[in-house]
């Protein structure tokens, strides 16, 4: 069965339809649907109702599969993490975030799974980081280029709101030990296409470090406005059983959270990338 590819927006986003995701794709599907990434950015798959094990092993078929050190997991299958607005504060997936950039190698991508969505409200927008580096003039261009930014996990993940238990605290502590602030290239090549892609984002990135904290502050903010202007987005409406794969090392996303108290649980498998250069 040939993949149907049709594109959503000019900056990023396409569909993806002629797979049924429940079962192992071959060779030639992950190439084909590898190629529309690397095009494309973010993938859409509608009616794909999936396990968490269906999920996981397509999401490895990309590469090695990340393991959430706060968010909770399905039990049988911890590389699949639960976003469940009943049991979870996911309040920080309510920013643009690019996922896990507080590692030193953050993920390739992430592929999400709607299991339980609210009557209306809980779309999700991608940003593309390529078209937004494009956009900026020569000058900001050359003034970036070389520059570095720290990102940490406490901005997205404060101890007030996930250390409220002393479990919680414990696993809070150990995540702030592994994952101390890092630093990440403000604009990064992205390591199949050579595409140069803005690499910044307001969930983790907290200074520029070549510059006076003035001026990071300054220059950030116009960044964080800059890559999120509409041209550079695309804001999908879920359905049930819908299946999101991106590409995050080129990607910001925003988590509209309109709907409460409706109920909202997705299921989310991350894949492990490689050192930003």
């Amino acid at each position: 069965m040939s993949l149907t590819i049709t594109p959503l927006s000019t900056a990023l986003g396409a569909q993806i339809s002629g797979i049924d995701l429940s079962r192992a794709i071959n060779d030639e599907q992950r190439d084909s649907i590898e190629q529309a990434l690397l095009k494309h950015q973010v993938l859409f798959f509608r009616d794909q109702p999936i396990n968490p094990q269906q999920q996981a092993d397509f999401a490895a078929r990309f590469g090695d599969l990340h393991i959430h050190p706060i968010y909770p997991n399905v039990p049988e299958t911890p590389q699949v993490l639960v976003l469940d607005t009943a049991v979870t504060d996911v309040r920080d997936n309510a920013i643009w975030h690019t996922d896990v950039t507080f590692l030193p190698t953050p993920a390739l991508g992430a592929v999400l799974s709607a299991k339980q969505l609210p009557s209306y409200g809980g779309d999700t927008l991608w940003a593309s980081g390529i078209a937004a580096f494009e956009a900026l003039s020569a000058p900001l261009k050359q003034l970036l280029d070389g520059l570095t930014a720290t990102h940490d996990f406490t901005k997205s993940f404060p101890l007030e709101r996930f250390g409220t238990t002393p479990e919680d605290l414990q696993r809070w502590e150990a995540t702030r030990r592994n994952n101390p602030p890092l630093s990440h290239p403000v604009i990064r090549t992205h390591p199949v296409s050579g595409r140069k892609s803005l690499f910044v984002n307001d969930g983790f990135t907290t200074r520029i470090n070549e510059l006076n904290e003035a001026e990071s502050e300054a220059i950030l903010k116009l960044l964080f406005a800059h890559a999120t202007r509409p041209e550079f987005t695309i804001r999908w409406r879920w359905q049930e059983n819908d299946v999101a794969f991106w590409d995050n090392r080129v990607t910001q996303h925003y988590a509209v959270d309109d709907y409460r108290p409706q109920r909202r649980v997705m299921h989310r498998a991350t894949i492990l990338g490689d050192a930003p250069f």
